[in-house]
């Protein structure tokens, strides 16, 4: 059977509603496990700046997800990435902003124009290159939190917390209004590319949020309410990647008007939870711990996979399936196609 992408599938279950064919969905793909799955190398190219090199790139990278069964193509372009000074999200190096002179000194203002400059010309590519059925889900990754701690250090970011407030305070209204023009810009650019809108911030670990509740209600919800009203003002639907537990901001995220969610890890809870709880409020993404992708064995794995594939049933719409996280290099690419061939195979592609 020839497949046909058709990117309302995503839409709808992203607005937690019925699709006419469960879709697939993953935060990211390794370009590196693409390449071992196709036999085409074009990874190198994910940096190339020349309009034939992004144009390559962007054809081998959207022909992937038609391939193998997507109905929309994955793509964000995070502001991390191009923060001047950033990177103690990741600890490459230390924060940048430690104090108020500091905060006083950082380039707020120059930030857009140089996402602008580094990713405008990708996102044309991207247009030129989408098959036919498809369209994007993504957008303009990195959340407020993920923005404060590249600049300010998640250690730093506590101690702001109580040695000044005020300034803590303030490093999220900056790195809030930050996203907020960033994302104005690209709505206005692309909105007609992407049909779901994305950005990832992981707000927990294992047994609880990185910063207070009460942090995260007063900082934070309330930047992602401006950028979530100003997408929904453009008809689409908005979906949270959060790693973490959660669960004690969840009601806050949805109530900001969240209308899917992203992540999940079993150790943390089973999908089957998420969906328990929250099912019947917004969408659900992922549902296969990328752990398992690792781990298990085919047999045990594809029987992991089949009982995702009954609790999306049960739900019967606002599903779409994939990892819990996403596919990076050190997962082996047959156990992703067991996981894909499992759900396409369910769902009657062949």
């Amino acid at each position: 059977m020839s497949f046909q992408p058709n990117y309302q599938n995503i839409v709808y279950a992203a607005l937690n509603k019925k699709s006419e064919r469960l879709p697939l969905y993953e935060h990211h793909i390794s370009p590196r496990i693409m390449e071992k799955l196709t036999g085409s190398g074009f990874s190198h190219l994910e940096e190339d700046d020349s309009p034939e090199g992004m144009r390559e790139y962007f054809t081998h990278y959207c022909n992937f997800y038609r391939d193998f069964g997507y109905d929309t193509v994955t793509y964000e372009a995070c502001i991390c990435q191009i923060l001047p000074f950033g990177g103690a999200l990741t600890h490459p190096q230390k924060a940048v902003i430690t104090d108020r002179e500091s905060f006083k000194r950082y380039p707020f203002d120059e930030v857009k124009d140089i996402f602008i400059k580094r990713f405008d010309k990708r996102f044309a590519a991207l247009r030129e290159c989408l098959p036919e059925g498809m369209r994007c889900i993504g957008g303009v990754g990195n959340g407020v939190l993920e923005l404060a701690q590249d600049l300010a250090g998640y250690e730093n970011l506590c101690l702001l917390s109580y040695e000044d407030e005020e300034l803590y305070t303030e490093i999220f209204k900056a790195v809030g209004r930050l996203q907020y023009s960033i994302w104005e810009w690209f709505l206005k650019n692309y909105s007609d590319l992407f049909c779901v809108c994305r950005f990832g911030d992981d707000l927990g670990f294992k047994s609880n949020t990185l910063l207070p509740y009460d942090d995260i209600r007063k900082h934070v919800v309330p930047q992602y309410k401006n950028v979530i009203d100003l997408i929904h003002s453009y008809g689409r639907p908005f979906l949270l990647h959060s790693c973490g537990n959660i669960f004690g901001v969840m009601d806050d995220l949805i109530a900001a008007g969240i209308d899917a969610k992203h992540s999940n890890e079993d150790q943390i809870a089973p999908m089957s939870e998420w969906v328990k709880m929250y099912g019947g409020k917004i969408g659900n993404f992922g549902g296969v711990d990328t752990d398992h992708l690792v781990r298990l064995d085919d047999e045990a794995l594809k029987k992991v996979v089949l009982e995702v594939l009954e609790l999306a049933g049960e739900k019967d719409g606002g599903f779409a399936v994939g990892s819990g996280n996403s596919i990076p290099d050190y997962v082996d690419p047959k156990k992703y196609l067991l996981m894909i061939d499992t759900v396409r195979r369910f769902r009657g592609d062949y």
